[in-house]
C-alpha cells in the first residue's frame, strides 16, 4: 500500500455498522413482541427524544436503538479497523449474512415461529 491508499477497515467498518445496526432493529423488534415489559423499555427509548413518539408506539424506540446501534458500532469498528487492511470481499460477505439475518428474524411468519417457541412452545 502507498501512502496515497486508505486502509480498507474504513470501509469494512462502515457496511459492517449497517449490518449490526438492522440487527438491532430486528432484536428490538422482536424483544418488543415478546412481552409488554420490553415492549414498554424499547417505547422508553423513542420517547426520551422524539417528538409524537407516544403516537408511533414501540416503532420509535425500535429506530432509535437501531441508530443507536448503528453509530456506536460503526465508531467502534472504526476506531479497530482504520489502519488495517480488511479482505472487503469477507466484510461484504458478513454484511449480506446480517442483512439476510436481520430481514429473516423481522419477517413475521419467523417471528410468530420465534416467539411461539420463547413462550414454551414448540
Amino acid at each position: 500500500m502507498n501512502s496515497s491508499e486508505k486502509p480498507t477497515g474504513i470501509a469494512a467498518a462502515a457496511i459492517l455498522s449497517v449490518a449490526v445496526g438492522l440487527l438491532a432493529l430486528a432484536a428490538s423488534h422482536l424483544a418488543a413482541e415478546y412481552s409488554e415489559a420490553a415492549k414498554n423499555w424499547v417505547h422508553g427509548w423513542g420517547k426520551a427524544w422524539m417528538p409524537g413518539a407516544q403516537g408511533i408506539g414501540p416503532y420509535s424506540g425500535k429506530e432509535t436503538l437501531a441508530l443507536i446501534a448503528w453509530l456506536g458500532s460503526w465508531a467502534l469498528l472504526h476506531l479497530w479497523l482504520r489502519r488495517k487492511n480488511v479482505d472487503l470481499t469477507r466484510a461484504g460477505i458478513l454484511f449480506l449474512v446480517g442483512i439476510g439475518l436481520a430481514t429473516t428474524l423481522l419477517w413475521p411468519p419467523v417471528i410468530e415461529k420465534v416467539l411461539h417457541i420463547l413462550h414454551g412452545g414448540h
